[in-house]
This record gives C-alpha cells, structure tokens and sequence, in this order.
C-alpha cells in the first residue's frame, strides 16, 4: 500500500482531492487545503488511506509538521476512520469536531460497536482495523459557525445535521466553497454526463432527519458558495440544480420508504425501488451505462440508504 501512488487532483485555490481508496476508487475523499506553508484535511478517509493523505501533503511540498487542523466534518468511519492513525504522524495538527462526534474520536469504542453492527465484524476489520482513539488534548470542539484561522485563511464550521446529528460543513471564502462531507449528498463522476453533475442523498443509519436535511441544503447554499468539495466525490459546481435536485430526491426517498413500510420483506423492496428509482433518474440525466455498471457503482450507497431510512420509519412509529 505505501508503494502506490497518491490519487490526487488539484482544484486551485490550494485544494487538493486525494482518493482514499475506500471500497474503490473515486468513492471517497480527502481534502488538503494548502495556505503559505500552511496546511489541513478536510476528513481522512479510513487507516489505509493515511500513507495516500501523507504522500499528497509532500507531493505538496509541506512535510507532516506543517498540518494545523484536520477537519473532520463528522465520525462516520469513511470519513474519520483514519483520523486517529493520521493525527500520530501530524505533531502540530488539532482534531476539529462537532461536540456531539468528539467524544466517539476519544473513546471510539461505541463507534466501533455501531459499526460493526451495519457491516458485520469481518466487514468491518477488513474495511477498517483498528479505530486508534485522538489524544484529549489534541481535539477541538466547534460552535456552530465558529471561524479559524489557516495561516490568515478564513475556514467557518458551520452546522448542517441532517444527515447525522454530529455534522458540520466547512465553508471557506477564498474559494468560495464549501466543504460538505454528507450533508450534500453524493455525487461520483462515473455519473457525470453531458448534462453535468447527477446528485443524490446520503440516508446512511442512524440519524437521517428530512426536515434537518432539507434545512441543510439551504444553509449550505446561503454561504453562496461557487463551488462544493463532497466528500463522495468531490467538487461540483452546478449548484442551484444541483440544490433543487437534493430537495426533490430527500422527498423521494422519503416517499419510497413510506410506500414500503409494510412490506414483509421491506429491506428487499426497498432496495429494488431505490435502483430502479436511481437508474431512471439517471437514463433521463443520459447516462448511458447498463444496470449492471450502476450496481457497481451505486449498490453500497443503496444498502446503507435503505438502512438509514428502515432506522428513520421505526423511529416514526416510537
């Protein structure tokens, strides 16, 4: 693993997406953000991705001291798995968390344990290894809407907690764009088209919350950004489509998981409903792959999806 290369693509203003390799390529990203001399990440990706993170942050000409923050937008474990691992080789770098995701970076144990209940044990180990806990007193817990400096460059948390109630977004002026983490959906750009940029949420267990989610977009969008870094993957830039496109999809699932709530096999359902709604939705963007390329491509995303919605119905019935 350390022998390969870094996936890495530059998007001016000092931003640089470096593919963790989680699950496969061009599922997941880290940010680094680059300010005279100075640097951060923006989530981590999981423990194989850190020898990747370290081999863009030199191809950045810095070295591993020149890390003041790594941001970690919230702890679900393709975003922060790694952190613990990554911040051992940072000496100068703070862990920035919401306060509701700090405690899990500290003691991981429950974290651990929720994992593992989603993908199973021998998924997890073989995904994730071993989750190392942040040093006390290397984690900074965030406001909302709290301001940092990076070597004079402005970055503001800001709360978007929708998608898991532990979440912040990073919006950074310079480059007008924010850095959403889950809070913007997915976006891969095996489906880009030339229609652009084709968007979905991110209903993965345990928090999905629509009316918090729907107050995320706007929130996002009211930092009138040029420009949003997604985690999954990356940068997109058609927004106010792209926004409505969120809003539309939230109720759609929405609706998808209430037609199915009886089911007797309402996981099965589900899942079918939420590719072919996805796969429709795609042929009328023009993607012109088979069913076949978009189960490789989009059936982790379902199965977590249809989790998180199946947590959300049995939430509504308590």
């Amino acid at each position: 693993m350390p022998d390969q290369p870094a996936r890495s693509t530059s998007l001016g203003d000092g931003i640089t997406a470096i593919d963790t390799d989680y699950v496969r390529p061009l599922l997941d990203a880290s940010h680094l953000i680059v300010e005279n001399g100075h640097g951060a990440f923006v989530d981590t990706g999981v423990n194989h991705s850190v020898p990747f993170l370290i081999k863009a942050l030199h191809q950045a000409n810095l070295d591993t001291s020149d890390i003041d923050f790594v941001f970690l937008t919230h702890v679900h474990l393709d975003h922060a798995g790694g952190a613990g691992q990554l911040m051992r080789q940072l000496p100068n770098a703070l862990a920035v968390l919401h306060p509701r995701g700090a405690p899990h970076m500290l003691d991981p144990s429950r974290l651990i344990k929720g994992s593992q209940a989603v993908y199973g044990e021998a998924a997890y180990h073989r995904m994730y290894g071993e989750i190392l806990p942040i040093d006390t007193d290397r984690v900074l817990t965030v406001d909302d809407g709290q301001l940092f400096e990076l070597a004079g460059r402005p970055l503001q948390c800001i709360f978007t907690e929708g998608h898991a109630k532990h979440h912040y977004c990073l919006s950074d002026p310079t480059s007008r764009g924010v850095f959403t983490g889950d809070s913007f959906g997915i976006s891969y750009r095996e489906l880009d088209t030339v229609n652009g940029e084709f968007i979905y949420p991110t209903t993965t267990p345990v928090h999905f919350d629509p009316p918090e989610a729907h107050k995320a977009i706007d929130r996002i969008m009211a930092e009138q950004p040029r420009q949003l870094y997604l985690t999954h993957y990356s940068r997109v830039t058609d927004l106010e489509r792209l926004a409505d496109d969120m809003h539309r999809r939230i109720d759609d699932f929405v609706t998808l998981a209430k037609r199915h709530a009886s089911d007797t096999d309402r996981s099965a359902a589900m899942h079918r409903s939420m590719f072919r709604y996805l796969f429709e939705q795609l042929q009328g963007h023009g993607f012109a792959g088979d069913e076949d390329r978009l189960h490789a491509i989009i059936d982790v995303d379902i199965e977590l999806n249809t989790m998180g919605l199946e947590h959300w119905l049995d939430q509504q019935r308590q």
